[in-house]
């Protein structure tokens, strides 16, 4: 602002000069520093700087040198151009850059539409007096209507600038406040002569220069100009609209002059461009309308994922299947997917997602449709040619997924389960619903597809249930099902009623025979059902969630029944209880909380308790491994259940904290066999003593068994020869000693 307090002189000529040429410097020098994508735009715009300033120069040289200047002159040519350098490079600056061979972009549209309306008010009022005035000389008359034609362009380019949509760079920011100081100049200067005094109009104009300067000096120069293509805002299209409003506007303020002639030429011509630009702009943006559409419908059909169809997809296209011919449906899930995820994270598992979805989308044949439902679940909709299509692709699958997929690089086995269901089989009515959102009308067997659906969601339920790989449906999986169900729900009565029951199985020591500690074991006694053995409730309650409430009670039940016996057996009591865990409650967040809960609640210490984990449920690492750590690190002993039967990994013995090793009553029942030998026991009390584990061998049941475990060095064993569980052996046994 103190360049607007100078007079007009050497002075003021100087410091504009200095300024403006500094700021081309500095976009010139910031081009070469930050390296934009098209460095070539910055040049041009600092040329046309610096052309501008050429101008300045020129006619600063004739106003000071006395004489009248020129009109028009070479500071005129300088000036009109530099407007098309500007012009050109400004557009190309604050534009997102088209792709190689598009159209003419919605920006380039509306600065048409923009310089047409303003155009029309400019030729009429301004431009055409001037040309039509034929006692001015005709270059004389070509310079006049030159600038306020260069306006129209400027204003064309600049307008969309300030009124673009998305972010701003701070670049890109201070070229949008430049082009306003510049467009604000030569209004004022053009339409409004006189207004503003010329040195205040000047300083504007190099306040634009330094805005310019500042933009190309700072780093987000580089950063390409997005989110602006083709948007229509409501500022851009009240612009618009009041462009194309300019026309009748200019019909209407000619009409009230009276006898002033009416511009027809320039109207019609600039009414039926503005017409075009428009239907060209419209016509763009319901293109990327139905484009975006499309693109909308594609997503909603499709798993971002895979590429593969989605449930959505999957389902209508199962549905026009299902009731034209016979298919099969089959559904897979994959079993070890959760402990990918546990161990080496999302990124891996999304890997071996794509893996199985390309196997599968592979080992089909032209016409079957193969979806991703959800998470690690997959569907595959065959069409039968024959009655043994379906069986044939869901045993070529079950292959296929029986061997390791690579996942970047992992080779991982993910234990694939497939339910394989026929539309060709028998009818049944109503079906339950299985998240298919219509049933289709019914096909020669009446089995709609949502019916289809769930057959092959029993059978796969029922492999994972049996532990095998593929399952075909029967209607007596159906029978199983729903006795399951019901199950369930008696489960849940009778955990609110109270029907469960902790049994206590001695472990003794060998030696002397004394029990030294007790495991804790699960009865049920249903007041219909009656007796429920764990083998058929405890998968169940695995399944459905219940085990983490059921666990928490026998857990609870168990600390505190230790308390009582050593408040009333004293020395005779266990020195510690022995607590089965699913994998369920290792999964559990917080489940190491809930167990110190319990033991601060029943007033035991954590040596006091002793968990049983199966090889299985920390084989695969993850949530449970962290449990069983943090659970080690309290106090609390670690045993392996059963062991030798899961996974049978000696590695497990280095990596998770065990301190007691369960030997699984089927390698008890070889020792004693005609003809086998006790190789396997033997081993592992070796790896017992050498890596200071306690052995306790299970499920002893004679007292052959006994001495033989005795002989090889065992110490500790458990099984119906010692005792069999009961509500309270301890104080039985220690009433027998005191009656004996």
């Amino acid at each position: 602002m103190a360049y607007s307090l100078l007079p007009y002189g050497r002075v003021s000529v100087a410091v504009s000069t200095l300024i403006s040429a500094a700021s081309c410097a500095v976009m010139v020098a910031g081009a070469r520093r930050h390296r934009p994508a098209a460095p070539g735009n910055w040049y041009l715009f600092a040329a046309g700087v610096g052309t501008w300033v050429l101008g300045d120069i020129v006619y600063a040289a004739q106003t000071l040198g006395g004489a009248p200047p020129a009109y028009p002159s070479w500071a005129d040519a300088l000036y009109l151009g530099a407007y098309p350098m500007l012009t050109v490079a400004l557009f190309r600056l604050t534009r997102e850059r088209l792709p190689r061979g598009g159209f003419l972009s919605g920006n380039l549209i509306d600065s048409a539409i923009i310089g047409v309306g303003v155009g029309i008010v400019y030729w009429t009022f301004m431009i055409e007096p001037v040309v039509a005035d034929t006692t001015v000389p005709v270059l004389t008359r070509a310079v006049t209507a030159g600038y306020p034609t260069a306006g129209v362009l400027l204003c064309a380019v600049i307008a969309p600038i300030l009124l673009r949509r998305g972010p701003r760079s701070p670049s890109l920011w201070l070229l949008t406040a430049g082009s306003a100081l510049t467009l604000a100049g030569n209004v004022v200067y053009t339409l409004l002569p006189g207004l503003i005094p010329a040195t205040l109009l000047y300083a504007g104009y190099l306040l634009a220069y330094a805005c310019w300067a500042a933009a190309a000096a700072h780093p987000s120069m580089a950063e390409p100009v997005s989110g602006d293509r083709d948007s229509l805002g409501g500022s851009r299209l009240l612009v618009l609209t009041a462009s194309t409003l300019l026309v009748p506007a200019v019909l209407l303020v000619q009409g009230e002059r009276g006898g002033g002639r009416v511009s027809w030429a320039a109207v019609a011509i600039g009414s039926m461009t503005l017409f075009l630009l428009v239907a060209t702009r419209m016509r763009g943006y319901i293109t990327r309308v139905d484009s975006q559409a499309c693109q909308l419908r594609e997503l909603a059909m499709r798993d971002d994922l895979t590429g593969l169809p989605n449930r959505r997809d999957f389902e209508q296209q199962a549905a026009a299947a299902v009731a034209t011919q016979p298919c099969h449906m089959i559904m897979i899930d994959l079993a070890g997917f959760k402990h990918v995820n546990d161990r080496l994270g999302r990124a891996v598992g999304d890997q071996a997602l794509i893996a199985v979805a390309d196997l599968l989308r592979q080992s089909l044949r032209d016409g079957d449709v193969v979806a991703r439902m959800g998470s690690d679940e997959f569907a595959v909709l065959v069409h039968d040619t024959l009655d043994s299509d379906g069986r044939t692709v869901a045993g070529r699958l079950a292959e296929v997924l029986r061997h390791p997929v690579h996942a970047g690089e992992h080779e991982l086995l993910l234990n694939a389960r497939l339910g394989v269901a026929s539309s060709s089989g028998p009818a049944v009515a109503p079906a339950v619903s299985s998240g298919v959102s219509a049933s289709s009308p019914a096909a020669s067997s009446g089995i709609s597809a949502a019916e289809l659906v769930r057959r092959a969601d029993t059978a796969r339920y029922a492999a994972k249930a049996a532990g095998g790989q593929l399952v075909e449906y029967t209607p007596e999986l159906d029978e199983r099902a729903e006795a399951a169900e019901r199950l369930g729900a008696d489960l849940r009565h009778s955990l609110d009623d109270g029907d469960f029951q902790v049994h206590y199985q001695p472990i003794v020591d060998l030696r002397d025979g004394r029990t030294v500690a007790v495991e804790a074991l699960v009865r049920w006694t249903h007041p219909v059902r009656g007796p429920v053995s764990p083998a058929a409730f405890i998968p169940i309650a695995e399944d459905n969630g219940l085990i983490c409430e059921l666990g928490e009670w026998i857990m609870r039940t168990s600390c505190r029944q230790l308390a009582t016996w050593r408040e009333t057996t004293g020395d005779r009591a266990p020195r510690y209880i022995s607590v089965n865990v699913s994998p369920r409650q290792l999964s559990e967040p917080g489940f190491p909380d809930v167990v110190m809960s319990i033991l601060a609640e029943t007033g035991i210490s954590p040596s006091d308790l002793l968990i049983e984990v199966t090889e299985t449920a920390i084989f695969g690492g993850g949530t449970a491994t962290e449990a069983v750590e943090t659970l080690h690190r309290s106090g609390i002993r670690i045993a392996l259940d059963d062991f030798g039967t899961g996974h049978s990994s000696l590695g497990l013995l280095r990596t998770v904290p065990v301190d007691v090793i369960k030997v699984d009553k089927s390698f008890v029942d070889e020792i004693t066999e005609p003809g086998r030998r006790a190789v396997i026991v033997d081993a592992l009390i070796h790896v017992c003593r050498g890596l200071d584990l306690r052995a306790v061998a299970e499920g002893v049941e004679t007292a052959e068994q006994a001495d033989y475990l005795r002989d090889l060095g065992y110490q500790y064993a458990q099984g119906y020869h010692f005792g069999r569980p009961a509500p309270d052996p301890i104080t039985a046994e220690v009433a027998r000693a005191s009656a004996a």
